[in-house]
């Protein structure tokens, strides 16, 4: 009777996808070695091979772990709903690792079919969410029917990326003072809860 194999260790998945993770953040695709990434995760580079054959099937991989795919239904407060959506933009893109991430994303020597995930998994559904508030708040009469929403999707991240790019820190209260700006541009009511202009921590530059 053939022997059973020696059971697979389910904590190497783990291991070297948190690790693949980190050097395609620190170090881009291109420069990215499994056998590094087998090494740092205690694993040999055949086992790593057994599980991703390619480094952009582990790149791939990797980034599924990130992916962020819930789905929420707007409420009768728009606004608030964006004041959250965009509180967990900010914690999320404030992990370490995950703004290099995002350029390295955008690096021509990037695999496409990387690229192609990350935006899927990653990008795609925080814009979805984003529009379908902002959808809300035209369905509820609370912004302009003509109001340009495929921009304003993109000015409530591209804010947090410009500042970051400028090297100027992002201020605590950036997700109210996004929102509220954002709010404006498509014709929101300016009597929106909370207190969208409170000034920002003292000697934050930009």
């Amino acid at each position: 009777m053939r022997s059973a194999g020696r059971a697979r260790d389910a904590g190497i998945d783990a291991r070297v996808l948190a690790v693949a993770a980190r050097h395609l953040a620190g170090q881009g695709y291109q420069a990215m070695s499994l056998a590094a990434v087998a090494a740092e995760a205690c694993t040999t580079r055949q086992a790593l091979y057994r599980r991703w054959p390619a480094k952009a099937d582990l790149a791939a991989a990797a980034i599924a772990q990130m992916s962020d795919d819930e789905t929420a239904v707007p409420s009768d407060d728009p606004f608030g709903d964006l004041v959250a959506e965009l509180s967990d933009f900010q914690r999320g893109v404030s992990r370490r690792g995950r703004l290099s991430l995002v350029g390295t994303m955008l690096q021509d020597t990037t695999d496409p079919d990387v690229r192609s995930r990350y935006r899927a998994q990653v990008i795609e559904p925080r814009r979805r969410r984003i529009r379908a508030i902002l959808d809300a708040a035209v369905r509820l009469g609370l912004a302009d029917a003509d109001a340009d929403l495929e921009i304003a999707v993109t000015m409530c991240t591209g804010s947090w990326y410009g500042r970051a790019l400028a090297g100027a820190q992002v201020p605590a209260n950036w997700p109210q003072r996004t929102a509220a700006l954002v709010w404006r541009a498509i014709g929101g009511p300016p009597d929106v809860p909370g207190p969208p202009n409170v000034p920002g921590p003292p000697n934050v530059p930009g």
